[in-house]
């Protein structure tokens, strides 16, 4: 399997959407599970068919083009609003990251360890390896790069990430991923209670670092990816419950103003696994 990445890496990104986006279109049809989550949860956020059906095609474009991300010679990038990435580094207040199953969640801290990690320091990423060793191994070749630093998915991992925004440093998360129990706490997603991370808000707030969303939009026809940045307006509560709620909210946001690229069969509404 890791001969057949290697070989897929070398391929056009044009290609390789294109198989995705058939590899989408199939799985669509074949798994009556997945499709009818994909369409709960699209449902569930108000989402019209004019809306869903791209991200049909987007979520096998998602996982065709990793052998690339991983592997490959890294794809053309646009950035959009690179400068309150540059003030928030400059602050030296540490920043956490925040994107949701949003388009390509695998470009922005490659890109961003690329640009800001020589001068700034690592990007600080959970890291839980896959249960394949195959893939497990190409993981870990792709995400052990430099400007990288991957920590473990438990209390050290956290103490870690605490350490690096104090230096000035960034970490990325996926608040909208479902944590194992005891690491979250339900509240409303598009107005259903789905079980929440609260590390994002603890981080805040412990901290006092800047809050980017960030979400890597993908260019139709192959052409590559545009990374795009904003500061998060609303100042996290200090209140956990609240703080929670509050970044839920701006993950939704988000996945309005493209929802045709957010990863609807993802099982956001799942129960929290056990970690015992």
């Amino acid at each position: 399997m890791i001969t057949f990445f290697k070989i897929l890496s070398v391929l056009p990104l044009s290609l390789l959407h294109g198989l995705g986006a058939v590899l989408g279109w199939l799985v669509f049809g074949v798994s009556g599970v997945y499709r009818r989550r994909f369409l709960a949860n699209a449902h569930q956020a108000g989402m019209g068919w004019r809306q869903w059906r791209g991200a049909v095609a987007q979520s096998g474009k998602l996982v065709a083009e990793l052998p690339r991300l991983w592997l490959g010679a890294a794809p053309r990038c646009e950035w959009d609003n690179e400068a309150c990435v540059k003030q928030a580094y400059a602050a030296r207040r540490g920043i956490v990251f925040l994107t949701p199953h949003l388009g390509c969640f695998e470009i922005a801290p490659q890109r961003v360890a690329e640009r800001f990690g020589a001068q700034y320091g690592p990007l600080t990423i959970l890291y839980r390896p896959a249960r394949q060793a195959w893939l497990a191994k190409v993981m870990a070749l792709a995400r052990e790069r430099p400007g990288i630093r991957m920590v473990p998915t438990n209390l050290s991992g956290v103490r870690q990430m605490i350490r690096a925004l104090r230096a000035g440093q960034a970490v990325g998360l996926l608040p909208d991923q479902v944590p194992p129990e005891g690491m979250g706490q339900w509240a409303p997603f598009f107005g259903q209670p789905a079980y929440t991370m609260t590390l994002a808000a603890r981080l805040v707030q412990q901290t006092g670092a800047a809050v980017i969303l960030v979400w890597g939009e993908r260019l139709s026809w192959g052409r590559g990816f545009r990374l795009h940045f904003r500061e998060m307006t609303t100042v996290l509560s200090p209140e956990l419950d609240a703080a929670v709620v509050q970044i839920n909210q701006a993950m939704e946001q988000l996945i309005r103003e493209c929802p045709q690229q957010y990863l609807w069969g993802y099982a956001r509404y799942k129960q929290p696994r056990s970690e015992a």
